[in-house]
């Protein structure tokens, strides 16, 4: 049988799963991870399988030639961006990704975000536990304003299939919303009014982004743009960390302009020591979990389960490199 080897495999499955599907396909090797800066490490733990599977393994060209074997390509993620896409079609090595394994996930949790935000639920449960309610002088008490959401308005940079759902939700909490997005579709005009960028960020109270990782949207949240917005405006990212100028964003918070940001993402991952946003008011900092919940993880290992099980059929799918 054909070599199967996964890269990274602990985040996708730190246990919980089974990787034996996979297995039945080929000789399993799995490592729960590779370093991202050794390319030693990369080609000697690829060898000559034909089969490789990656998260944040970075598949360079010097990888490519030295491991002449390798057929088929899969990403255990959605995004693609680790592996030289280019140098893989010359060498006629499709590259597969996971387009839609999280959609109810993610956006599950940029609500769960906001919902935080609005009321602090962490902060006022912990503080029951440590008696502040048995001494209050009152039956209640809060220790942030709590905002309720009906009636404000959600703007939705980027409106794919997190983004309609994420509007859906929105909608079902009273929530009006609107979209800005550079290929309006038929879907998102069932959930949102779509408006031009600017039109959004004047108008939303709360800002979430659900767009891709593009030249045209690295840093579409930045000093100019945060000074358009309303005052006290809510902004959530849990799509990618360089959508965002991390500096200006904890200024904005630190000013007060920005009420408070919700964020599972950020430029660097895992978060750097000096990253700005770990020192600015009321910005709430998840460790890029959005797409964990197991049933998510289940879909995904499904998914790339399916990836080479339809290549070996002669009927690729999620090729992005075609």
């Amino acid at each position: 049988m054909a070599k199967i080897v996964v890269l990274d495999g602990y985040a996708e499955n730190p246990g919980d799963l089974s990787w034996d599907e996979l297995a039945k396909l080929g000789e399993l090797q799995v490592y729960d991870r590779t370093s991202c800066t050794d390319d030693d490490e990369i080609i000697s733990r690829i060898g000559d399988a034909a089969y490789v599977y990656t998260n944040k393994t970075p598949i360079r060209k010097a990888v490519l030639d030295a491991c002449p074997g390798i057929r088929f390509i899969s990403m255990l993620a959605t995004g693609y961006n680790v592996v030289d896409v280019a140098a893989a079609k010359e060498k006629g090595i499709p590259v597969c990704n996971i387009p839609t394994y999280g959609t109810a996930a993610v956006a599950q949790f940029a609500i769960a975000l906001l919902l935080e935000i609005c009321h602090n639920i962490g902060h006022h449960s912990n503080a029951v536990h440590n008696g502040k309610w048995a001494n209050s002088a009152d039956w209640c008490f809060w220790d942030y304003p709590l905002i309720e959401l009906e009636g404000k308005t959600m703007g939705i940079i980027g409106l794919g299939r997190i983004g309609q759902r994420t509007a859906a939700i929105a909608k079902a909490l009273g929530m009006k919303v609107i979209a800005y997005d550079e290929h309006p579709s038929d879907a998102g005009k069932a959930v949102a009014d779509y408006v031009d960028l600017d039109t959004l960020l004047k108008t939303s109270d709360v800002i979430a982004l659900h767009c891709p990782l593009f030249p045209s949207t690295e840093g579409i949240i930045n000093k100019d743009s945060i000074s358009k917005m309303k005052d006290g405006v809510i902004i959530l990212n849990n799509s990618r960390g360089p959508l965002i100028v991390e500096k200006d964003l904890a200024d904005a918070l630190n000013s007060g302009k920005v009420a408070a940001a919700g964020l599972d993402v950020v430029s660097s991952e895992p978060i750097k020591n000096d990253n700005p946003l770990l020192q600015a008011k009321n910005c709430f900092i998840t460790p890029h979990i959005s797409w964990a919940p197991k049933e998510s993880r289940q879909r995904l290992m499904d998914a790339a389960v399916d990836n080479l099980r339809q290549f070996l059929a002669g009927t690729p799918v999620n090729v992005v490199n075609q």
